[in-house]
């Protein structure tokens, strides 16, 4: 039994985009064992008197991602091809010219350039549009997220040339690509004077810096106490979680410990040396909350340090390990279960092969009335634990909240839900920022969020946008509260545009049901 203490930073354990993973990559050699087995015998055959010719490498792809996939529902195969997508959300960084971008008709559209990136050395700017790419015409060719990867992306050093449509004149650029970061902490802010907000996208190898910059800054603007937002976070790193959690426990609290088959295999505990321990916390959860969110929401819980806000989380508590293969691809079985300080292991229940009804049971828990109501949560008495002041919590699927907050199912007009599911105010606010981008950066982020409000033009303005793509929108029916949605919607995507989320998450909380109530907390 190994008893870790989590030290600056944590021993990090390697880790899955989708969930937990520990271990190390190994590699595999892929020549047929000398002993032939049932499957490579079976192989063979098939490839010598099978009525039809056959691909032999695609039939062996085929048989280990289903072999896999009947062990339980988060071992997977990741194809070569795939690989280095599937790693990069995970590693931090990407190879690339360094811009957030939007499809707007079908033409590239920069969000804004990363700083420190190629795209803002270069003097890309925000409302520019990519014409060109090394002198071949894209704008108008059916362009999907996926091709702009493709014409955009490449290995650190290589050159690209863009044509840039800037007030109606092109401009040409030669970028070098580099190493780009991936942010997994989205935003971090003052609420009020006291309060601070810090959103975790995904725990990768980036997190715990990320999470400790933006603490730091909190502190220095005052905060006493944390709204700690992990909703719809898949994950990560091991390490990540562990040492985000020990940034609020004292001494020798117990963050997580693993079970492998033969028992358990690691403990790791705080060690007082973390920047929040005297920081009030409260974390929001949902259902879309995973694997490494689960691990700081049960060490917050069970070490009674805090309050858990939303609805149960996902229940993910197994563990896998990465394998490589040398032809480039990889496999993640399981290994081990995870277990909260008290002893909970929060991986709801499945049936081996039967993947789909897994990945199904967060609409059944809408069905069953579980996103609605706190009495609809399942609990299984039999796997009750009781934490060091007495709080009754459960195993056997997700954490539960303290605090139950329903999903928002509030009733607001129809045309509102229709333009949203188009991504008609999406795509209005691009055009909307576009012109107005000068003057809108001249007021300032503190000021807009402060003072800017959508005012009768814009709203018929926009009326006239959905218009043009077949939608109406009956503004003149809109009660005050319809208007406060549409409203806030409009300006937290206006300023999107401008100062990306440190814009849009100020100004959308104000209709968040959830953050509302845990500010109150």
């Amino acid at each position: 039994m190994n008893k870790n203490s989590t030290y600056s930073p944590i021993v990090f354990s390697l880790v899955l985009a989708a969930g937990i993973l520990l271990g190390n990559v190994f590699f595999n050699d892929n020549n047929v064992s000398q002993n032939p087995n049932k499957f490579d015998l079976l192989l063979n055959q098939i490839e010598e008197i099978y009525v039809d010719s056959i691909d032999k490498d695609e039939l062996t792809e085929l048989a280990v991602q289903y072999l896999l996939e009947e062990l339980d529902p988060h071992s997977s195969y990741i194809p070569a091809k795939d690989l280095a997508a599937v790693n990069e959300p995970m590693e931090g960084s990407f190879d690339g010219i360094g811009i957030e971008f939007n499809l707007q008709k079908d033409t590239i559209l920069v969000v804004a350039p990363i700083s420190g990136g190629p795209s803002q050395m270069v003097g890309i700017q925000s409302g520019d549009k990519i014409i060109t790419v090394n002198g071949d015409t894209i704008a108008g060719t059916g362009l999907t997220n996926d091709s702009v990867f493709k014409l955009l992306r490449g290995k650190k050093g290589t050159k690209v040339k863009l044509g840039i449509l800037r007030n109606n004149q092109i401009i040409d650029f030669e970028l070098s690509r580099d190493k780009i970061p991936i942010y997994s902490v989205d935003v971090s802010y003052m609420v009020n004077s006291k309060t601070g907000y810090i959103k975790i996208n995904r725990f990768s190898a980036t997190t715990y810096q990320e999470f400790r910059e933006a603490s730091k800054k909190l502190l220095q603007l005052g905060m006493k106490e944390l709204i700690l937002d992990l909703r719809n976070n898949p994950g990560g790193y091991l390490g990540a979680s562990i040492n985000v959690s020990n940034e609020f426990l004292s001494s020798d609290k117990m963050i997580v410990f693993t079970k492998g088959r033969e028992g358990i295999d690691s403990e790791y505990y705080s060690n007082d040396e973390g920047m929040l321990v005297e920081t009030k916390v409260v974390v929001i959860i949902n259902e879309g909350s995973a694997s490494a969110s689960e691990i700081v929401a049960g060490a917050i819980q069970d070490n009674d340090r805090g309050t858990i806000i939303g609805r149960r989380s996902f229940g993910k508590g197994l563990v896998q390990e990465q394998f490589q293969n040398k032809d480039g691809s990889a496999y993640r079985i399981t290994t081990q279960r995870y277990y909260t300080p008290t002893g909970r292991c929060i991986q709801r229940p499945y049936n081996n092969g039967e993947k789909e009804d897994y990945n199904d049971e967060i609409l059944d828990r809408y069905e069953n009335g579980e996103l609605l109501s706190e009495d609809s949560i399942p609990v299984i008495d039999s796997l009750q634990y009781i934490t060091p002041l007495g709080k009754v919590v459960y195993g056997g699927g997700g954490i539960a909240p303290d605090i139950f907050v329903a999903i928002d199912t509030t009733d607001f007009h129809n045309d509102i839900n229709a333009v949203n599911r188009m991504g008609l105010i999406r795509d209005f606010t691009f055009e909307y920022t576009d012109k107005k981008r000068e003057e809108l950066k001249s007021m300032g982020l503190k000021k807009f969020i402060a003072d800017f409000e959508i005012d009768e033009k814009t709203l018929l303005q926009l009326k006239a946008f959905c218009k043009k793509q077949d939608q109406k929108l009956s503004v003149n029916e809109f009660n005050s509260y319809d208007l406060e949605i549409i409203n806030t919607q409009l300006k937290a995507q206006i300023g999107r545009g401008i100062w990306n989320d440190d814009a849009f998450f100020p100004v959308i909380h104000k209709i968040d049901n959830t953050f509302q109530r845990a500010l109150k907390e």
